[in-house]
């Protein structure tokens, strides 16, 4: 099979796409990794945990750690279906379009158990440590992302 101008310039253009979509989804989730190591980093060092806090934070953070990797796993999949499906179909198709849901599925079920996450950990703190906890958090959220 011959491969003319117009499908190297076609495969290119798909290669950078797919290419630009896997760095833009490492760079978002990576910067919520550090988001969440810093809400981690807040806890252990500037909350005061008694070491019953701390053995259920530990164990909550082994539990966390299996599941975010499992998810983590999952969205690499999905991408590489979605790479597959924009190879095949050189255009958005029906495929591609169902590989860009399941796309969003994986990064929406890893948004939600960070988020869970999250308030499992406020669970165990007091309700002093709690309020500087929300303040954290909330700055980590909103804070400008450049």
């Amino acid at each position: 099979m011959k491969i003319g101008p117009v499908r190297i310039i076609i495969l290119l253009a798909l290669a950078l796409a797919a290419g630009w979509l896997g760095s833009y989804c490492a760079n978002y989730w990576s910067q919520r990794d550090v988001e969440t190591q810093g809400i981690h980093s807040f806890v252990h060092d500037e909350l005061d945990l008694t070491d019953s806090q701390l053995k259920q934070l530990e164990a909550l953070e082994a539990n966390f750690a299996v599941k975010q990797k499992s998810l983590e796993l999952s969205l690499r999949a999905a991408n590489a279906d979605l790479a597959a499906a924009m190879e095949a179909e050189h255009e958005y198709g029906p495929k591609v379009s169902l590989a860009i849901e399941a796309v969003h599925e994986k990064m929406g079920a890893l948004q939600k158990a960070t988020v869970e996450h999250i308030f499992n950990m406020r669970r165990l703190l007091t309700d002093e440590q709690q309020k500087a906890f929300d303040a954290r958090v909330g700055n980590a959220l909103t804070a400008n992302q450049e």
